[in-house]
């Protein structure tokens, strides 16, 4: 399954290049396709030159602009040299060491100027030769490139790959040493994910610093300075997404023993999706901009358009979706829990990204959104501490005062015997319509509904038992009738058996 998901990862890292080296030559195509008033022909943008070397500068310049007075060259803004109107051209000699950035610029009569890109110059000295460039068959050039360079390179390349895989060592049997001396998990946690990534980005790096010990073609160049930015990116961003894995199985262990078990199963999943796509998103958004040399907010601002557009469309979903950011960081109620809303009642049986399904009494399922269940004002049946019943027992009226308190002892004596009883009162509270009524409120020791139904039927089996043996009588609903007689009168048929 590991490599299945790797190989997933790695399928959509080089969709991920592909689409990034198409956009980054068309932007570059678009770059171009206008035609300045001047251009620095040679030497060609990002070339690399020894130390000491003789750099020459030619100009090409529009066949419209004819009418110049003189030609400016800079160098990092500072002015560099004025040419006229006729070589077009310019040595600079002695360069110093470093990165330079060289303009032309053009001059007019009327004091107008206009400008040339910018050409990036990097001068250095192929210093780590291994003295191989003294050999002198090795100073034919193949592709116009010494086959001293080519060695030189395969060496360097070949002492960065084991210095890396040194430092890797050194750098684990360090963490190891300082891991044993702790008793938290994090430094194991930290050893684990970085075993082989840091090999991997030193190995990089040094391929990254070889670039500038060399003279390579500059199109060779490019091409090996995007793909190690690009294998930088990929290790960095992998070593991101396990850091994530890591993070979330630390805290499922942590959690593991908690009362919210059951909410974290469904919170884990999302967090970690969450975090990783918001990892894999900067990723590409970085890699972009490294490869493209554009400001990460011109790349933001041609994808504004499409995220308005698509927020707006999908407002509802957003919506839902911070609704069940606020479920599982408030947590007013956990799955499997009894809840009352406004129109709901049941038992949470799943709580995701749009949605809450709770199963009423009925035994329907019904979804409700998670915007509802932000906004809504919830009772968590299941979080109260014990179960409170109330019920009024009716006396009839012949009672007399002796049984009617022997009535509230006798429900003293049954109800705080039982075992479940938290609380109970019991008071004879009021003269009903057609009952001396004795009202009982009782707490039961357990929020288990089932149990306390059960409980409830034992104890008024109980009273029903009691009050039988002791000859008092529960009244019901009714009414006494009397008839009064305003004036003389008699039955006829009674009146003639008598008569």
């Amino acid at each position: 399954m590991k490599k299945l998901r790797f190989e997933i990862f790695i399928r959509t890292g080089v969709f991920v290049i592909l689409v990034l080296f198409c956009w980054s030559f068309l932007a570059e195509a678009q770059t171009n396709s206008a035609s300045p008033a001047i251009v620095i022909k040679s030497p060609e943008n990002h070339s690399k030159f020894r130390e000491g070397a003789e750099i020459e500068f030619a100009l090409e310049i529009s066949p419209a602009q004819t009418n110049y007075q003189s030609i400016q060259f800079f160098e990092d803004n500072k002015p560099l040299s004025v040419v006229s109107n006729g070589p077009r051209a310019f040595v600079w000699q002695n360069a110093p060491r470093g990165s330079h950035a060289v303009m032309a610029k053009l001059i007019y009569p009327d004091r107008r100027t206009e400008n040339s890109t910018p050409v990036s110059l990097r001068v250095n000295n192929a210093a780590l030769t291994f003295g191989l460039d003294k050999l002198d068959f090795l100073t034919t050039s193949v592709l116009r490139i010494p086959l001293w360079q080519y060695c030189a390179s395969f060496i360097y390349i070949f002492l960065a790959f084991y210095i890396s895989k040194a430092i890797d060592y050194a750098f684990r049997f360090w963490l190891k040493k300082w891991a044993a001396k702790t008793e938290t998990q994090f430094d194991d946690l930290l050893l684990e994910l970085l075993h082989g990534p840091v090999k991997v980005i030193v190995f990089v790096i040094f391929l990254f610093i070889g670039l500038d010990l060399y003279d390579w073609p500059p199109l060779l160049e490019g091409i090996l300075d995007k793909g190690f930015r690009i294998i930088f990116a990929f290790s960095v961003t992998y070593t991101a997404l396990k850091a994530v894995d890591m993070m979330m199985n630390y805290w499922k262990e942590r959690s593991a023993g908690t009362a919210d078990v059951h909410l974290d199963a469904h919170l884990f999943p999302i967090v970690s999706k969450t975090l990783k796509v918001f990892i894999v998103v900067i990723a590409i958004l970085v890699t972009w901009q490294n490869l493209s040399e554009k400001p990460i907010t011109a790349i933001l601002a041609s994808l504004s358009i499409g995220g308005l557009a698509i927020g707006l469309a999908a407002q509802d979903t957003i919506a839902n979706f911070f609704g069940a950011v606020v479920v599982f960081v408030d947590k007013p109620f956990r799955i499997g829990d009894t809840i009352k809303l406004t129109d709901v009642e049941g038992v949470v049986e799943m709580i995701g990204l749009r949605s809450t399904r709770v199963r009423n009494l009925d035994g329907h399922l019904i979804t409700v959104p998670n915007k509802t269940m932000g906004n809504a004002t919830i009772t968590n049946i299941t979080s109260r501490p014990n179960i409170k019943s109330q019920t009024n027992i009716g006396l009839t009226y012949d009672t007399t005062s002796e049984k009617l308190s022997r009535a509230l002892v006798l429900l003293e004596e049954i109800y705080k015997a039982h075992p479940m009883t938290h609380d109970v009162l019991i008071a004879f509270n009021k003269f009903a319509d057609s009952a001396l009524n004795i009202q009982v409120v009782h707490w039961w020791k357990s929020t288990n509904p089932r149990e306390q139904l059960l409980g409830m039927q034992e104890l008024n089996l109980a009273v029903k038992k009691r009050f039988d043996e002791e000859g008092i009588t529960f009244a019901f609903p009714s009414q006494t009738v009397y008839l009064k007689q305003d004036s003389d009168w008699r039955i006829a048929d009674h009146e003639k058996r008598n008569g």
